[in-house]
C-alpha cells in the first residue's frame, strides 16, 4: 500500500496597482489613508482606506498628493508595497 502525501497550498498575496489621493499620513504608526477608485483585483470598491506602509516609503509623500501605488492584501490588512507621485 502506498501512503499519499498531504500538503497545503499557500495562496500568494495578490498585488494590484491603482492611483488615488493621499488623505492622511501616520509615519510613526506606518499607516497611510488613500482615497481611490475601485481596485477590482483586491475586490475593493471606490473608497477611502487606511493602508499599512513602510515609513521609509513616505519620504516625499504628503496629504493632498496624487499618487500611484501597488497594494496587496495581507491577512485582514491592506499593505502598500510601492508608491510614487
Amino acid at each position: 500500500m502506498v501512503a499519499g502525501s498531504a500538503y497545503v497550498v499557500v495562496a500568494q498575496a495578490q498585488e494590484a496597482s491603482a492611483s488615488g489621493e493621499v488623505r492622511r499620513l501616520d509615519a510613526e504608526a506606518g499607516k497611510i489613508t488613500i482615497k481611490h477608485a475601485e481596485i477590482s483585483d483586491l475586490e475593493l470598491p471606490a473608497m477611502t482606506l487606511v493602508y499599512k506602509i513602510d515609513p521609509a516609503l513616505l519620504a516625499d509623500i504628503k496629504p493632498g498628493d496624487k499618487v500611484k501605488f501597488t497594494a496587496k492584501r495581507d491577512g485582514g490588512d491592506y499593505v502598500v508595497t510601492k508608491i510614487s507621485k
